[in-house]
């Protein structure tokens, strides 16, 4: 088992600029991580710097509110896709989701996963904002809608991953999906707790600090 085959080394901020971007898949091919995780406009960019690699794209959509139509969220989901992206990481309507329109909540997760066929559909939850019932609800609807994983949060919340809400997601989604753990995650120790409770992605900005010298450090 080794460390950077959970990361998805993430960037995400809104001043991020072109040779950042570049700089992030520099460092994703050579620490050898999982993936790469960037907003919508820079897939084509990041897909071609990481031509040739085994690292994987992945690109959010209704990112970081959730609170777009679902139409707008399909559009973006497509769009990436057409760009070249592997995965998708999306936000899920936390306003419905709280008033209890699960089924609109669904669907919305439904047609996108529609949308991207085999593609890779991880579902952000923003638990910050959420009960632990609202989290149990989230994950099944997810789940029930054909998500391949669930997701904390989008690191820009008022907080990011916990202990206690990987263990409540897991046992909500048992062995029908994938857990990922994203906010806050900037050390080692952290991050190898959270693939020990069972996490199969670990979102961060701090992959390289996470390896530690070598950038081919394992566990």
């Amino acid at each position: 088992m080794r460390i950077q085959d959970y990361i998805d080394h993430t960037l995400l901020n809104p001043t991020a600029t072109v040779a950042d971007i570049k700089k992030l898949c520099k460092e994703a091919i050579q620490y050898q991580f999982k993936a790469v995780c960037v907003n919508g406009c820079h897939v084509t960019l990041a897909k071609n710097e990481l031509k040739g690699s085994t690292v994987k794209l992945a690109a959010v959509i209704g990112f970081p509110l959730g609170g777009m139509s679902a139409r707008a969220k399909i559009f973006e989901a497509r769009d990436c896709i057409e760009n070249g992206a592997d995965e998708v990481d999306m936000v899920i309507n936390i306003g419905w989701l709280k008033s209890g329109l699960d089924e609109q909540v669904r669907d919305e997760i439904f047609q996108i996963k529609q949308e991207l066929g085999d593609k890779t559909l991880k579902v952000i939850l923003e638990n910050c904002y959420l009960s632990d019932k609202e989290i149990e609800k989230a994950c099944k609807l997810a789940v029930s809608a054909g998500a391949d994983f669930v997701k904390t949060s989008t690191g820009f919340g008022s907080g990011g991953a916990t202990f206690k809400d990987i263990a409540l997601m897991k046992e909500a989604v048992g062995d029908s999906a994938l857990v990922k753990a994203s906010g806050g995650i900037r050390d080692r120790e952290t991050a190898l707790k959270y693939i020990e409770m069972g996490v199969s992605r670990i979102g961060t900005s701090s992959g390289p600090k996470l390896m530690g010298d070598s950038p081919k450090s394992s566990l």
